[in-house]
């Protein structure tokens, strides 16, 4: 079977947020007002948003559930607090996940002195409901998996040189969002903010055309949509 990639650009996603307040949002997928229903989910990603704040912005308290919610920081740091007693900060190198299920509240803000990029990815659970949980892993690995295992999927961080080849894994579902850096998928030069959606994922190769950071996520078959 041939795989079959989708490659959408940054400067394709959905721009929101609340440039007044100090937030800048782009959204890759169909979110809030910017209802496409072409554009609601791959395989078990339904959000994948960057986050722009400046020093003192973000969002005040607000709910989430049947989703997880997998967090990256690229510059800068982020101040989680939610409604089960957590408080982190997360910075680069730092892997949060967020699992709403059955329903949780938090804060997400930049109470530090410099600007704040975050990539947020929510990803729709098989089962819906459950116990909310909170995890973070500091500073991931290289090609270190991340398995969330209530979505069937695995997050694979990858960092390239400048030539440097990296196989994207095999999988009915993967979708690369390019963190940084510019590299070279398939044929396709891919730039921050760029990513790719490749259904039925054999044998592709990716090249770090500069050095480059990216997020992959493998998945297994489509599930069923859930509740956000």
């Amino acid at each position: 079977m041939v795989f079959v990639m989708d490659v959408r650009r940054a400067v394709e996603r959905y721009s929101g947020g609340d440039p007044a307040a100090g937030i800048e949002s782009w959204h890759a997928f169909s979110f809030g007002p910017h209802y496409d229903p072409d554009n609601l989910r791959f395989g078990a990603v339904i959000a994948c948003n960057e986050e722009r704040l400046a020093p003192g912005a973000g969002f005040d308290e607000h709910p989430h559930s049947h989703t997880e919610i997998v967090t990256w920081v690229v510059e800068g740091e982020l101040t989680h607090r939610d409604s089960f007693g957590h408080e982190t900060t997360v910075r680069h190198g730092d892997v949060q996940r967020l699992s709403s299920a059955a329903g949780v509240r938090h804060v997400e803000r930049n109470d530090g002195p410099t600007p704040l990029t975050f990539v947020q990815m929510w990803l729709a659970p098989r089962e819906p409901g459950g116990d909310p949980a909170y995890e973070i892993v500091h500073g991931i690995a290289d090609s270190t998996p991340y398995a969330v295992p209530e979505a069937g999927a695995m997050l694979h961080v990858r960092r390239l040189g400048a030539g440097e080849r990296t196989a994207v894994p095999d999988g009915p579902y993967v979708y690369v969002h390019v963190v940084g850096g510019e590299v070279r998928l398939d044929g396709e030069e891919l730039g921050p903010g760029d990513a790719a959606r490749i259904t039925d994922a054999k044998d592709v190769e990716v090249v770090g055309v500069t050095e480059a950071e990216l997020l992959i996520w493998e998945m297994a078959g489509f599930t069923s949509p859930s509740g956000v």
